[in-house]
């Protein structure tokens, strides 16, 4: 069995780039083209770069800063703690950036995570280097071929409409607290900003027992 997170809305409670934004008074700006492109309004790889191009030349140490403190969505620990402790993989895909996805891979003990680079030039950001586009589905797909996961045993979990390719390759689509264009596609929706939800849908869709357990 595999689970697939999206991760900024879904894994992390935040987006990454309109915080930092806010470094430099750019947060309506980069939010808004954050928005267009979670709606699917802009075409996605379009506007990371016109969102990493507005913020060229802050510090490493502020990128990392900002990456660091971004929080966890409720339950999200727990979730990936009972799916590991079932024998499940968990592979998330992100339009964001290894600077944020490397803590949670670790935090989370993720088997695999798929995301963009920001580009450095003499500790000041300088640009992108895209792995992930909006077709999400394609770089899931390698993992997928390479751990031998059926269609029907995967579950992916998102919110953005940049996220959507990848309800054509799974058995249980769920929209987590998402656009409403994901919801339509979406096979379950959880509106609660507490990702344990998805351990009940998961139960129900494929008569399973997996229980939460609550940590002293």
């Amino acid at each position: 069995m595999l689970a697939i997170f999206d991760v900024e809305g879904v894994l992390f409670d935040a987006e990454y780039l309109p915080i930092l934004a806010e470094k430099i008074n750019k947060e309506k700006e980069i939010w808004e083209i954050t928005r267009k492109g979670i709606q699917g309004l802009i075409n996605w790889e379009d506007g990371l770069r016109t969102r990493v191009d507005a913020l060229k030349g802050l510090d490493y140490e502020t990128c990392k800063k900002v990456a660091d403190d971004l929080p966890i969505m409720t339950g999200a620990q727990e979730t990936c703690r009972v799916l590991k402790a079932a024998g499940w993989k968990i592979l998330a895909v992100s339009g964001g950036f290894t600077i944020m996805t490397d803590r949670l891979k670790k935090e989370l003990n993720l088997d695999y995570v798929l995301s963009n680079e920001l580009v450095f030039k003499d500790g000041k950001l300088d640009g992108v280097k895209i792995n992930v586009t909006s077709d999400k589905a394609k770089s899931a797909k390698i993992k997928i071929a390479e751990w031998k996961e059926k269609r029907e045993d995967i579950v992916v979990t998102v919110d953005g409409a940049n996220d959507m390719t990848l309800f054509d390759i799974c058995g249980l689509g769920v929209a987590f607290r998402a656009q409403d264009i994901v919801k339509e596609r979406a096979d379950i929706t959880i509106e609660e900003k507490n990702l344990t939800n998805l351990i009940e849908e998961i139960n129900k869709h494929y008569n399973l027992s997996l229980q939460l357990q609550t940590v002293a």
